[in-house]
């Protein structure tokens, strides 16, 4: 594609991911309201995405998290989506790109969003700020209990 022309495509994207931000900050500040909950889908190989490794091995390629009743340490920013989710008893941290989120819902006023992967510009990118961040001292997690979460696969919702 020509560098002269404007990329309409990716400002709607941006745009579309702001909202996903702007939803996702709102609950980091004030919890979930009423009865909205959030499926959020990922692609677990994409640069700068942390989890524990069972679940990568597991969903080698995309997995949904719902975010419900049991999340801790929601942190959000333009960049990237944190939080703790119980899996099999144990508190895991996932660190989440915005740019590897696929899908977003929230099937309780029957909304959802879906994204297409980055070009490779885009992706090189990513990994470059990935690896910079790497270099970065981490912060600690916040523990402080907010809402829940579940894993779900993401074929669960696909038309068969």
């Amino acid at each position: 594609m020509s560098t002269d022309l404007l990329r309409y495509d990716r400002m709607v994207e941006a745009a579309l991911r702001r909202v996903v931000r702007d939803a996702l900050k709102e609950v980091q500040e004030h919890g979930l309201p009423g009865e909205h909950h959030f499926f959020i889908s990922f692609r677990t190989q994409y640069p700068g995405v942390r989890m524990p490794e069972f679940l990568r091995a597991k969903y080698p390629d995309e997995i949904t998290i719902v975010l419900q009743y049991q999340f801790y340490g929601l942190d959000v920013n333009d960049e990237r989506v944190e939080v703790t989710l119980s899996f099999n008893g144990n508190h895991e941290r996932l660190v989440v790109p915005m740019a590897a989120i696929t899908t977003f819902a929230d099937p309780s006023v029957n909304f959802a969003l879906q994204f297409q992967p980055p070009d490779e510009e885009e992706a090189e990118e990513v990994v470059d700020e990935a690896a910079e961040e790497e270099a970065a001292p981490a912060a600690e997690d916040d523990d402080t209990p907010k809402q829940g979460g579940t894993v779900v696969a993401l074929d669960a919702f696909r038309k068969k």
